[in-house]
């Protein structure tokens, strides 16, 4: 065990004791917050519950070292730490638990996430950066456990980055030359999630400033630590990962939860030495008790013996605490006392004045309905239904928008067949109403600024009259070569990226250019690769984060769903991490290499932005725009598409496709053929075949998936061929049923059609190995052309005879 040395400094008594008594404040506040949050939740004002009770002493000790442009990556019990570091406070928590949709009351998440789900504010209302080096950072909570830590490793990551790029020394809103730490937290139960051993890992190898706090209380909501942990202890089974003779690693250092003077002492060593030496640390804080058990879903007297109950009231840290301030003669008998009912009522009104704040514009709102209601009831002859219902309404204690929504929406059902210009009012409100809603519940899934890179002016690539044919690559290659000269907030990391350049030579030589701070190779760890570009978008760089091949994904995508997905939305736009996940599929070989599993992908990233260009040019384009705006996407490049020529555009770096577009890339009069990615190319051979047999094809690349057509484009080439195919190499129903919804019902599409729209997919197994492998696995030009002359032959058999 390390051994804690005492500050070098030692603080004169009266001020010690301040800092002290202020602190057993905070965690006498943060207590009874967690008591009254439980009542809430089971009186029926509150859904559900989760509090941070029996951590309290841990935490103050933690926020005693956690400064201005530190980042948390941590979970949903750090309540006090919250509220330590001035963060967060009673009223803001208690509308947190009311789900409160107002980022002024509720900062964190505006009532989008649960209560204990964390964040700070880093941008303005305008979408722009705050300065973050000058501010105590939250990043946003997510609930599944583990989820925290993949980002965590990004966010420390960056302060090497920032300390290790000198062009960025002067970046000082971002910050301080790379002097902040990232701060995690973690319940030990959830040490078991394969996603905290890959971050453990790849931290101890980037060797960043990452200081892990793990909360151990023996149990994974009921299931005790010996189902959980070998050794039920994570810090005697990470010593292969400390530092010694051998190599770098981490500092471990454990502590009791109840130990006030030791946990100070710890965090006050171990904090100074990651954020002196750049190296990860983990802090074990063992004997900690859960005092009101897991969550209000319920007890956990039905899993803990007598004497395990008996020793966490012996050893709640908060009473340990006041045993020791009392035997310290820091305070007395009184003062404990007296702090203890200051707390008591500081709670009590935080938890009035939050359920005002809740409860009175939902009021409102029901008065002004109500006013617009009493006019229509008394020529209604539906009355005495309306009068029913508007009456129960103003009798329910909880009252929500969801009510008054139905009681407008069932009055209009009910006067159905009147006509009056009161009817006309509630009609109007209810649009109102609609909409203000939906500003409140369902706004920011993307940026809603002038930063949104849907907003960026689109430039087509230009060409000279002798302008080279080269592999895509090499057009892709040049493109980076001049991103990365022009932007110095700009790192690529991944598998293979740095050294040679990637497997496909994208970043070939790009790496002895910049340096491999900027251009570097990780190990095989995409859920961490992942993490780690979105904890440095969180910090204003602007990475490019690779997974080397498409099926590869699905190890990241829990991460790309749950976090990077859900930022803007979950707090309702005060963060974002304008990443790019940079990656190859579709066409190749084998079951592994040559998936597109794209109806999964864009089904679980609504969030992100999913770009599937069809060439090197025109994924060039996308990074280019991507990188003037501030929302993350993925990038699907074509993986038999790099050695294919295309010209060098002569404004290379400088061109911006625009996402959301589709292209018309074959004109035709017969059928409209929507495709994208490496099937363009298959459609295209199969138009000539087809043209051969009176069959003109027009072809569309949707060249964007997620947003798809923003102009109905689609729909209007419809209105001139009748006709519709979808061609889609991934399985049936996959992204071809999200192509046609979006066809037929966004866009109305399904009023112009003669016949019946088709979808041409891959098989429902993965691609089998080798070229016949894939022949007879993906869509192939034979079976294009042959479908497609079928329904042809359907719609008129007379000119399109049957083919055999």
């Amino acid at each position: 065990m390390n051994k804690v040395q005492p500050s070098a400094q030692p603080i004169a008594f009266e001020s010690f004791k301040e800092e002290v008594l202020r602190d057993y404040k905070t965690a006498c506040v943060s207590r009874q917050a967690s008591l009254v949050g439980r009542k809430e939740v089971l009186t029926g004002k509150a859904k559900f519950g989760i509090f941070g009770d029996g951590k309290e002493v841990p935490q103050l000790a933690m926020a005693r070292v956690f400064r201005e442009g530190d980042y948390r990556s941590g979970y949903y019990r750090d309540q006090t730490f919250m509220f330590a570091i001035g963060e967060s406070n009673p009223q803001q928590f208690f509308a947190q638990l009311y789900a409160i949709p107002d980022t002024e009351l509720e900062p964190a998440s505006a009532g989008r996430s649960m209560n204990g789900h964390f964040a700070t504010r880093m941008l303005d209302r305008d979408g722009k950066w705050k300065a973050v080096a000058r501010l105590k950072n939250s990043s946003a909570d997510i609930s599944p456990t583990a989820g925290q830590m993949p980002r965590l490793l990004g966010l420390a990551y960056a302060s090497k980055i920032y300390r290790n790029n000198k062009d960025l020394h002067d970046n000082t809103n971002f910050s301080n030359r790379g002097n902040e730490v990232a701060f995690g937290t973690i319940g030990d139960a959830s040490t078991s999630e394969g996603l905290f051993w890959e971050t453990i890992n790849a931290a101890g190898v980037l060797q960043v400033p990452m200081a892990i706090s793990v909360w151990d209380d023996g149990y994974g909501i009921s299931v005790p630590a010996k189902y959980q942990t070998t050794k039920q202890n994570i810090s005697e089974i990470l010593k292969g990962f400390e530092e010694n003779e051998k190599g770098a690693g981490y500092k471990i250092y454990r502590a009791k939860a109840w130990d006030y003077p030791g946990l100070c002492d710890m965090y006050e060593q171990g904090i100074a030495y990651c954020r002196t030496n750049h190296v990860p640390v983990l802090f074990h804080i063992q004997e900690v008790t859960q005092p009101q058990g897991h969550s209000t879903s319920g007890s956990h007297e039905r899993y803990k013996s007598k004497e395990r109950l008996e020793w966490e009231t012996t050893f709640d840290c908060i009473k340990k605490m006041r045993e020791w301030m009392i035997a310290s003669a820091i305070a007395t008998e009184q003062e404990c006392e007296a702090i203890e009912k200051a707390a008591k009522t500081e709670v009590t009104v935080a938890r009035k004045n939050a359920w005002e704040a809740f409860e009175m514009p939902i009021k409102n709102e029901l008065n002004q309905l109500t006013q617009l209601l009493q006019p229509l009831m008394a020529q209604s002859i539906a009355r005495p239904f309306i009068e029913k219902m508007l009456t129960d309404v103003q009798s329910i204690t909880d009252l929500a928008r969801r009510d008054l929504i139905v009681l407008a929406k069932k009055t209009l059902q009910q006067t159905i067949n009147e006509s009056s210009s009161e009817r006309n009012a509630l009609i109007n409100w209810l649009h109102h109403y609609e909409q203000y809603t939906t500003q409140k519940y369902n706004s920011q899934l993307f940026s809603e600024t002038e930063e949104s890179p849907l907003k960026v002016i689109p430039v087509p690539p230009t060409y000279a009259d002798d302008a080279p044919w080269l592999d895509g690559r090499e057009v892709l290659n040049a493109n980076f070569d001049f991103i990365f000269q022009h932007n110095p907030l700009v790192v690529a990391f991944g598998e293979d990226v740095g050294k040679i350049g990637d497997v496909n030579q994208g970043f070939a030589g790009l790496q002895s250019k910049y340096g491999d701070t900027r251009i570097s190779d990780t190990g095989i760890r995409e859920a961490t690769i992942a993490g780690q570009g979105i904890g440095l978008a969180l910090r204003g760089l602007r990475p490019i984060a690779e997974i080397q091949y498409l099926d590869y994904l699905l190890y990241a995508i829990q991460i790309l769903s749950d976090d990077l997905a859900t930022l803007s939305y979950r707090t309702a736009g005060g963060q974002k991490a304008p990443c790019i996940i940079r990656t190859r599929g579709h066409r190749l070989e084998g079951i592994w290499h040559s998936g597109s599993p794209m109806g999964m992908i864009i089904n679980a990233i609504r969030g992100i932005h999913v770009l599937v260009p069809r060439n090197m040019t025109i994924a060039a384009g996308f990074y280019n725009t991507l990188l003037k705006g501030d929302e993350p996407a993925i990038v699907i490049e074509c993986l038999n598409g790099y050695r294919l020529k295309e010209k060098l555009p002569a404004n290379i770096g400088e061109f911006y496709a625009p996402i959301g577009e589709i292209e018309e890339i074959r004109e035709g009069s017969d059928i409209t053929v929507l495709t994208y990615g490496s099937t363009c190319r298959v459609v295209m051979e199969a138009a000539q075949q087809l043209s051969q047999l009176g069959i003109e094809l027009q072809v569309i690349d949707a060249q964007s998936l997620l947003p798809f057509d923003l102009s109905h484009g689609t729909a209007r080439a419809l209105s001139h061929t009748n006709k519709l195919v979808i061609v889609d190499e991934d399985v049936p129903g996959g992204a071809s049923a999200y192509l046609l919804q979006q066809v037929l019902e966004i866009q109305g599409g399904f009023k112009y059609l003669d016949v019946d729209p088709l979808t041409i997919t891959a098989k429902a197994h993965r691609p089998a190995y080798g070229s016949d492998g894939d022949y007879f696995s993906k869509p192939n030009a034979e079976e294009i052309t042959e479908k497609i002359y079928t329904m042809m032959h359907l719609y008129n058999p007379s000119q399109f005879p049957k083919l055999y």
